[in-house]
């Protein structure tokens, strides 16, 4: 059974870095099956959004503009982990994250998400 869990979400001033965890189970994030990993975020009041892409294919990875040389998402294989470290964060970071895996299939599983909030 496929399934995703967030963590590492928390409480941090502005300035501050998080570095969030997405495990997987059910499958592996290296599996030729996988196409895209990814994470979104949902402020209260607003649409669920992009954040950042890494593909399994290459390793290329994407970011929204608004994060872009503040975040950073990678793989680790062997833990079956996909982290988002994320640095001078910002108020209007505060958002639930979650965790998205897009199958070559077009099959996609979320996890629950795990709250950040970014204030002084």
């Amino acid at each position: 059974q496929v399934q995703l869990v967030e963590s590492g979400g928390d409480l941090v001033q502005p300035g501050g870095s998080l570095r969030l965890s997405c495990a997987a189970s059910g499958f592996t994030v290296s599996d030729f099956f996988i196409n895209v990993m990814s994470w979104y975020r949902q402020a209260p009041g607003k649409e669920r959004e992009l954040v950042a892409t890494i593909r399994r294919a290459d390793g290329s990875t994407n970011y929204a503009d608004s994060v872009k040389g503040r975040f950073t998402i990678s793989s680790d294989n062997a833990k079956n982990i996909v982290y988002l470290q994320m640095n001078s964060l910002k108020p209007e970071d505060t958002a639930v994250y979650f965790c998205k895996a897009d199958f070559r299939s077009s099959r996609v599983y979320w996890g629950q998400g795990t709250q950040v909030t970014v204030s002084s």
